[in-house]
């Protein structure tokens, strides 16, 4: 006996906005035999997550039988169509979204145009985190667009873990260092102002402290210690001509020297100048204009 059809969606309360990422509405729907969309075209990310039954999805040269535990992703002006099985046709639950930070989300998710599926098996996940976006916009509360965001997140991480693809991707031998040296150069520029340590960000990358140095010093020409030093003495100068109200130490504090002295001795190391001198002398030109 065929389940009755069904269909349910819920739009984001905030409406379209031209965010980094923005949810725009999710549903779920027990379809018919043979139901199908398509062929057509969207402008938005539209992620489908199979409940029960299955069905067939193409999307440019990919055509896959799909079914539970299975999701697809259409893409953005992209040609595709679906169609559900006659004799179990399938239950799914869609979210859509967009926004400029769209791709690399789904990119880090381990899609791909040419890849566009994911299989989680028995995992329930996925199917969850659809549910809780369209709840968070059925009940139109303040904070629904913000949560969906949050849950959408959890989701493509939920279908990249349940699929088997969580491993770190090692870089190719040839492109290891270079590899490396941006993962300490990215560690050190998003958090030179905190009381981070070499050994402390060897174990968090997941390296040898030696080996991490040695790779880095190779590629970069400087150790990880000197140019972290550098960094922060450089935000710190920044600082000095930005911030004219903070203070030597505030500055110091605010970059990740503990000690205002040893700020100005690093300042003076790299810029032949104490960080008062530098101030003055940017002051003095300013004056002249």
């Amino acid at each position: 006996m065929a389940k009755q059809a069904t269909y349910r969606v819920a739009s984001n309360p905030s409406g379209f906005r031209k965010d980094a990422l923005a949810v725009l509405f999710a549903g779920d729907s027990q379809t018919k035999p043979l139901h199908r969309i398509g062929p057509k075209v969207v402008d938005y990310y539209l992620l489908h997550h199979v409940l029960s039954g299955s069905g067939i999805f193409r999307m440019g040269e990919v055509e896959l039988e799909l079914g539970a535990g299975d999701s697809f992703l259409i893409y953005p002006g992209r040609l595709f169509h679906y169609v559900s099985d006659e004799d179990f046709p399938w239950r799914y639950r869609w979210v859509a979204f967009a926004g400029s930070g769209a791709g690399t989300l789904v990119k880090d998710a381990g899609f791909d145009p040419d890849r566009p599926w994911a299989r989680t098996g028995g995992d329930k996940a996925p199917g969850e985190r659809c549910r809780a976006i369209f709840e968070a916009f059925r009940e139109r509360g303040g904070s629904a667009a913000l949560a969906a965001s949050g849950h959408l997140h959890l989701l493509l991480a939920s279908l990249r873990e349940a699929s088997g693809d969580s491993e770190p991707a090692y870089p190719r031998p040839g492109t290891h260092t270079e590899e490396l040296a941006r993962q300490v150069t990215g560690y050190l520029s998003t958090q030179y102002a905190e009381p981070i340590t070499i050994e402390g960000m060897a174990e968090a990358l997941g390296y040898n402290r030696a080996y991490l140095s040695r790779m880095f010093k190779q590629h970069v020409g400087v150790s990880p210690a000197t140019f972290l030093a550098k960094l922060r003495v450089d935000q710190g100068r920044r600082l000095l001509r930005e911030r004219p109200e903070l203070t030597v130490e505030q500055i110091a504090s605010s970059v990740g020297f503990q000690d205002a002295l040893y700020f100005s001795k690093q300042f003076r190391r790299w810029y032949a100048q104490s960080p008062t001198e530098y101030r003055t002398t940017v002051d003095d030109a300013l004056k002249k204009k």
